[in-house]
């Protein structure tokens, strides 16, 4: 079977075609291309309302005379944290820890994980 699509090609061609609404391609790289993104991601937007609940919260605490209250919750966080900081197993660790993070870093930063096969030249025939 030849089907020939010549004469079916020349009537499409053939055919009037309507010219397109001025600013049509404009609007639809507007709408795709040239769309501007948005100014945070939702997790960044779940953060700032975090952030901002747990501001409203202590204004409110400090407001209402639970200041001293929350000073020494502070102050109690902070003596823990010392403690904790200056356990010389602590300090060990923190350091072994920052010092595999920079030679991980310097070493194989920049290197890819696999490297691929040279493919320029010839194989030679079995």
């Amino acid at each position: 079977m030849n089907m020939d699509d010549n004469a079916l090609d020349q009537a499409l061609f053939a055919l009037p075609l309507e010219e397109p609404p001025a600013g049509l391609r404009a609007s639809i790289l507007l709408a795709t291309a040239y769309r501007p993104s948005p100014a945070f991601s939702f997790l960044e937007l779940a953060l700032l309302g975090a952030l901002g609940a747990v501001g409203i919260w202590l204004f409110v605490l400090l407001a209402l005379g639970g200041g001293t209250l929350f000073f020494h919750t502070l102050q109690t966080i902070g003596a823990f944290a010392s403690r904790a900081l200056s356990s010389p197993a602590t300090l060990a660790w923190l350091a072994a820890g920052g010092a595999t993070a920079l030679w991980l870093s310097l070493f194989t930063g920049s290197q890819p994980l696999v490297v691929a096969p040279h493919r320029s030249g010839r194989r030679a025939s079995r």
